[in-house]
């Protein structure tokens, strides 16, 4: 193993996408015990997403699903990539967390992001659009605000029980989104690595414009993206088909689907700008062999400088899935935990 790759840290996020005949309570059952697996194999943290009014993605409570999670787990990190500020009040999301940190203490990350709906009704359910996310400094000032006790806009109110608590704040990012981070002096997480130019362009951005603050001394990059291991670089490929093909249906029909069966993908007749969609959606991603994806790995780490790895690969195997994370513990030769501890337990550093 390199020293790169082994310097690095490897953590998991799941979107608990829902799959054919198979019902929202099964993915998101599916989704916690993905987190107990990825404990076992030693990744750092295990993150939940927050997506509203989706077919395919059952995740629409991010802190409510990483309460299962933590109580389901006793040592691996557990937290939202992430929930969505412009859809909540900051106080709220205070308190969420705050609660959350009371019954896990060390173990919980707050990831927060700046995207609203999927749509224009879904905006409209939500009671917010587009033009929220512009105010998402504003938000991600005042939610840190109220964690950190020093919130000036509302007077005589306090968060509880989150004011004073050690909640390790992160901002998902992407282009713009990094010269957030900066300036709030918090760790970044950018995505994804298919779009490395873009994303070397917002990496340094980041790193330029970085202010230390009392959460981070130095900026720390966190890049997410799909990695697909298995025993041929072919067998990895077919990981990638379910969640290629639910993207370029999304995009030709405007609604996501359930994952469907690799097999039945490439059975289908497409359209011609359906094929191309598809095919783009198989493009760029890290997969292959465990050396090969061990080459590219360090390749992407070295030309980001990245601190950590965050996996968000998706596909309908989820025994598949789950061999494709053995296969990047074994090429990281992450740590494997045995035993339970109490659940009271701090758990790693951040």
């Amino acid at each position: 193993m390199s020293s790169v790759i082994a310097s690095t840290r490897f953590s998991v996020l799941d979107r608990s996408r829902t799959r054919e005949g198979q019902d929202a309570s099964e993915a998101l059952r599916a989704t916690v015990e993905l987190a107990r697996e990825a404990e076992s194999l030693g990744f750092h943290r295990f993150w939940v997403s927050e997506h509203h009014g989706v077919p395919g993605v059952a995740g629409s409570a991010p802190t409510v699903l990483a309460a299962a999670v933590a109580s389901a787990t006793s040592a691996i990190r557990v937290g939202t990539g992430g929930v969505m500020l412009p859809n909540h009040r900051p106080l709220v999301v205070a308190e969420q967390f705050g609660v959350l940190a009371s019954l896990f203490p060390g173990r919980i990350d707050m990831g927060l992001g700046r995207s609203v709906g999927f749509t224009d009704g879904v905006r409209r359910a939500l009671g917010h659009g587009k033009e929220d996310a512009e105010d998402f400094p504003g938000r991600l000032k005042e939610l840190l605000g109220w964690i950190d006790g020093t919130q000036k806009a509302h007077p005589g109110v306090r968060a509880r029980p989150a004011e004073g608590l050690d909640v390790p704040a992160y901002v998902l990012a992407v282009g713009e989104g990094a010269s957030v981070a900066a300036a709030a002096g918090l760790p970044l997480v950018i995505g994804d690595l298919r779009g490395r130019e873009k994303v070397l362009r917002a990496v340094e951005v980041y790193r330029r414009d970085f202010r230390p603050s009392a959460r981070a001394e130095r900026p720390e990059v966190i890049v997410a993206g799909t990695v697909a291991v298995a025993e041929s670089e072919e067998a990895a490929r077919r990981l990638l088909v379910p969640e290629a093909w639910a993207m370029a249906y999304a995009r030709t029909r405007g609604e996501f689907p359930p994952l469907a069966p690799a097999d039945r993908v490439e059975a289908l007749t497409m359209t011609a700008k359906e094929r191309t969609l598809y095919e783009r959606g198989l493009d760029g991603h890290i997969h292959g062999t465990e050396e090969q994806v061990a080459a590219r790995l360090e390749r992407a780490i070295e030309e980001t400088g990245a601190d950590e790895v965050l996996v968000t690969t998706s596909t309908y195997d989820r025994e598949a899935l789950v061999g494709s994370l053995r296969g990047l513990a074994r090429i990281a030769r992450l740590p494997e935990r045995t035993g339970r501890p109490a659940a009271s337990r701090s758990g790693e550093a951040r």
